[in-house]
């Protein structure tokens, strides 16, 4: 063994002498026979320990095999920047921007606040087009009878019930819409049995019932107390609203046919391309107009422009409601279709009482 020649000084002779291999770039250190080769180490055991010490660097990968030539010099490939390939989907789903802790969601109401633009969305023409079917079936129905106006009316009150709860947030809520549609039916009910001079009793006894009915129902729920609160808020204002919109039968069939007309002619007109202060001062001169004409075919006569601008006002008032925060399709096409013509009610029963 000592008379063994290191493999480089083998080929290159007296060339080898004085050449030291630690002088040169890693590169072409790399490219040289590995140290123990040099050392003349014929025991594999002898070389992998002095590999592992030599300049603290760990050559167990290499030494699975006896290196019989230079490795080959491994080409340096430029780095490329990471590009995230979903950015622009991201983006179009209404992500921010990648950060450590996560992508942050935001919704279309925070994004127009940043941008300046209002968070506000007002059902557009097609809701608007429904409300005035449905106002217009209520004002045909009402002179043929209390039993013809109540297919319109329970179609009301189901869209109000399930609108409500999408309105706030809350879906599904099967149970509470179930509930506040109840409700809507047994004030249909109570109305129906104990006629329009019982009318106020009916209303308030069904909507006290089924406030107290909501009560004990969230009390043995289960969820966490700000669910409990929430879902019972909702709850209540979704069967006053539906137990509400039987002002309908209870009110005067010449009062229903002028404040359902005087709706459906408000809320077309509040949806015209103009500015929110003219929208409104035409929706509410198109309402009074509705409550004359209507009126003249009536016995209301001109009382009718009062009963059309009253019912108007609280048309836009449920339209308003019906905007907030920019609201999905789905609230829209319910709540936006029924909140007019719900909050109205009200005002169509007392005024039309008052003007008989």
């Amino acid at each position: 063994m000592s008379d063994q020649q290191p493999y480089g000084q083998q080929q290159y002779g007296d060339a080898y002498q004085g050449y030291d291999p630690y002088q040169q770039p890693q590169a072409q250190a790399q490219a040289q026979a590995w140290p123990g080769q040099q050392q003349g180490y014929d025991d594999a055991q002898e070389q992998q320990q002095y590999t592992q010490q030599w300049q603290g660097q760990t050559w167990e990968t290499q030494m699975q095999a006896p290196v019989t030539s230079a490795p080959p010099v491994a080409a340096q490939v430029p780095e490329t920047p990471y590009v995230p390939s979903q950015s622009a989907a991201a983006a179009d789903a209404g992500y921010g921007p990648a950060t450590v802790a996560g992508n942050a969601r935001i919704t279309d109401a925070q994004r127009a606040r940043l941008e300046g633009r209002s968070p506000i969305i007002e059902p557009g023409m097609q809701p608007a087009a429904l409300t005035a079917v449905l106002g217009l079936l209520l004002a045909g129905t009402a002179p043929v009878g209390s039993y013809a106006l109540v297919v319109p009316l329970v179609i009301l009150q189901a869209v109000t019930a399930a609108g409500w709860f999408r309105l706030n947030g809350m879906w599904p809520a099967r149970q509470g819409i179930a509930l506040a549609f109840a409700g809507a039916l047994t004030a249909d009910v109570a109305l129906l049995a104990a006629g329009r001079e019982n009318a106020p009793a009916a209303i308030l006894g069904t909507l006290g019932a089924w406030v107290l009915l909501t009560l004990v129902l969230q009390l043995r729920s289960h969820a966490d107390p700000d669910t409990r609160m929430s879902g019972l808020m909702a709850t209540v204002a979704s069967a006053a609203l539906a137990v509400i919109a039987a002002g309908y039968l209870a009110a005067e069939p010449d009062a229903v046919s002028v404040g359902a007309a005087a709706v459906a002619v408000a809320v077309l007109a509040r949806v015209l391309p103009l500015p929110t202060a003219a929208s409104v001062v035409v929706a509410l001169l198109a309402a009074a107009g509705a409550g004359v004409a209507v009126g003249g075919m009536t016995e209301l006569g001109t009382g009718g422009a009062l009963l059309g601008a009253a019912a108007g006002a609280c048309a836009l008032v449920g339209h308003r409601v019906a905007s907030y925060d920019y609201p999905s399709r789905f609230v829209h096409f319910t709540a936006g279709v029924a909140l007019p013509l719900a909050a109205a009610a009200p005002v169509v029963w007392l005024v039309g009482r008052a003007l008989a």
